[in-house]
């Protein structure tokens, strides 16, 4: 996938899990690669004492980490040379760097193994919390954002050019206020500042679009903060609190009180009236 300028690609993102993978779970040894039809190729390695790794390419259901990503789970190998659990396809590269322990994670986007990050180490060493924990974390957060740049791409592929805009039906319109509230709650889970700058631009233009055709925006002074944008967002799709609670991470009476902020500071007394005056400001498409 060729990223936007301004954002980094896959395999930069690849390169900056397995830094993160080696930093946070202490292991000397981390390394991964994304799966291209039915096979992960390791593209980033950072720590090794050889080349061993470098280019390795790990067929599906062979080795650690062709079980992890057939398994779609975590698969550990504590004595790696010895393990009788896996097939030993790599001992080549694996033993040659030296690895005793290893641990495969599998990178996980929309239910699908995308790609394995290993982290390892030259001794035998017990796997714990401080290693788990960390290693499922910035797998969770590899899949995380190549689950947004596929999401960004996808609505723009999808968006009808300016010209036909002013055409617009309620149908279409009401997709593209889905379209905004389910980018919103995306971009809540997202770190990476590049990463929500594009989702903040995706989400101007489809606000802007919503207008297109029909009466200019009003004027206003009035700022709504993100989390209060968020809630609103999704409460202009009929959702409950609870619904909204669930979609955005965030206790009930937490979506209660960013309503209530929303509702006064638009000066609203049901939150309906507060979803048709954030409309008529452009605050939400």
């Amino acid at each position: 996938m060729v990223a936007p300028s301004g954002t980094k690609t896959d395999e930069q993102l690849l390169a900056r899990a397995v830094g993160e993978l080696a930093r946070r779970t202490r292991f000397p040894v981390a390394f991964g690669g994304f799966e291209h039809d039915g096979a992960v190729r390791v593209s980033s390695v950072v720590g090794t004492r050889t080349r061993n790794l470098d280019g390795l390419v790990v067929e599906a259901t062979r080795g650690l980490g062709g079980q992890a990503l057939v398994e779609k789970r975590p698969r550990l190998a504590v004595d790696y040379g010895t393990s009788r659990n896996i097939t030993h396809d790599y001992d080549q590269a694996v033993l040659g760097e030296g690895i005793s322990t290893l641990f495969a994670v599998p990178v996980m986007v929309r239910g699908d193994a995308r790609g394995i990050l290993y982290c390892g180490s030259w001794s035998q060493s017990p796997i714990g919390d401080l290693v788990t924990r960390p290693a499922f974390t910035v797998a969770g957060e590899l899949g995380t954002e190549l689950h947004v740049r596929e999401e960004v791409q996808r609505r723009l592929a999808s968006m009808p050019p300016p010209a036909t805009t002013s055409a617009f039906g309620p149908a279409v319109r009401e997709q593209l206020r889905e379209s905004y509230a389910e980018l919103r709650s995306i971009a809540a889970t997202v770190d990476d500042p590049a990463v929500r700058a594009r989702l903040a631009t995706l989400e101007s233009r489809l606000a802007a679009l919503s207008h297109d055709g029909g009466d200019a925006p009003i004027e206003t002074d009035v700022h709504l903060s993100p989390r209060e944008t968020d809630v609103l967002a999704c409460a202009a799709l009929g959702a409950t609190n609870a619904e909204i609670a669930t979609t955005l991470s965030l206790k009930e009476v937490t979506v209660k009180s960013y309503l209530q902020a929303a509702m006064a500071k638009l000066d609203a007394s049901t939150r309906h009236a507060a979803v048709a005056k954030a409309r008529r400001h452009g605050l939400l498409p």
